[in-house]
């Protein structure tokens, strides 16, 4: 019978009448044997599968580089010696010369085996690349949000020096250089404790009183009823349960809602983040021992960022700005 036992990189064969069991190597998608090996697996003398092998090279049939692989192998004095291994092409050649009937019999066990090999490989390479790729995409998705802050919002290096800090403290945060497969932004908030809510006119108590900061006569004019959505909706439920159970997660979705809506003819960052550090300090979750938990540069860059994103990349800023209040501004 035919028998193969996984061991790493180390598979056995034992044909099928039982009179052959070779540890056989398993590396690069294909089966590796000596010209010793070959010569126990066929039942012929070494001396004939070297003749063999140097008629097929001769021929052109194989091209010696593509199928020999020089290993340093341990003998059993203890030393190490530089061993030829050669793979199934090799081994399937050299048995239609000497015995094809062994030879197909090998050719049908190593099939089975380089097919259970990749079948199973490919199963888990394919989860595990799949989350890597889903947290790689995150952070690809920022530092494009970053560049086009960059080359359209931009214009003081003040300012480009907030965005840049805030892009590498983001990057060293998630840790992702080193192990990041185990790292991703936060999906939800650290402060599930019930709302302070904060109705429209409350809000709009707030604009109205930034008016006389801003020399403009159109800044905070309303252009249609979406600003009372935008606070609305930080609140709404389905099934019973919050759509933003956390006190960041909700925080986080009026800062991009205001933003990205433009309810007024101007000022529509400006009221954003206004209303954001509102909230927060309202809920008391805007200090933590006496400090802001977001400085004034990150409070710019988030919003610029949420201004320049695409409406598809919306679950990624909200991510990102509970990130940023989960670990207290440090991001």
């Amino acid at each position: 019978m035919e028998n193969t036992t996984n061991k790493g990189e180390i598979v056995i064969y034992t044909s099928q009448d039982g009179h052959v069991s070779l540890d056989t190597r398993l590396e690069n998608e294909t089966i590796w044997l000596t010209q010793i090996q070959i010569a126990d697996l066929f039942n012929v003398k070494r001396p004939a599968i070297s003749k063999h092998m140097k008629n097929i090279f001769e021929s052109g049939e194989l091209i010696e580089d593509s199928v020999v692989s020089i290993l340093e192998t341990t003998a059993n004095d203890g030393k190490t010696y530089n061993v030829a291994y050669y793979n199934l092409d090799m081994i399937i050649a050299v048995g239609y010369r000497v015995n094809s009937k062994k030879a197909t019999q090998f050719r049908i066990w190593a099939t089975n085996v380089l097919r259970d090999y990749l079948t199973k490989g490919y199963v888990v390479n394919e989860k595990q690349l799949q989350s890597q790729k889903e947290k790689i995409e995150a952070l690809k998705t920022t530092v494009s949000l970053l560049s086009r802050s960059l080359t359209n919002q931009i214009e003081t290096i003040d300012e480009a020096q907030n965005v840049a800090r805030l892009l590498e403290n983001f990057a060293q945060g998630l840790d992702l250089l080193d192990d990041f497969d185990h790292k991703t932004l936060d999906n939800q908030g650290h402060t599930q404790k019930e709302v302070v809510r904060i109705s429209t006119d409350e809000f709009l108590k707030v604009v109205n009183e930034m008016k006389s900061e801003f020399a403009s006569d159109v800044f905070a004019n309303p252009k249609d009823d979406s600003f009372e959505s935008s606070v609305n909706q930080i609140y709404q439920t389905f099934g019973g349960q919050d759509c933003y159970p956390t006190l960041e997660e909700k925080a986080s979705m009026l800062l991009y809602l205001i933003t990205k809506n433009h309810s007024f003819s101007d000022g529509n960052k400006r009221i954003a983040a206004s209303c954001f550090l509102y909230f927060l300090d309202k809920n008391g979750i805007l200090y933590k021992d006496g400090l802001p938990i977001i400085d004034n540069g990150t409070l710019f860059a988030l919003t610029i960022l949420i201004a320049e994103s695409n409406p598809k990349e919306m679950e990624t800023m909200k991510q990102i700005v509970v990130s940023v209040l989960n670990n207290g501004g440090k991001y």
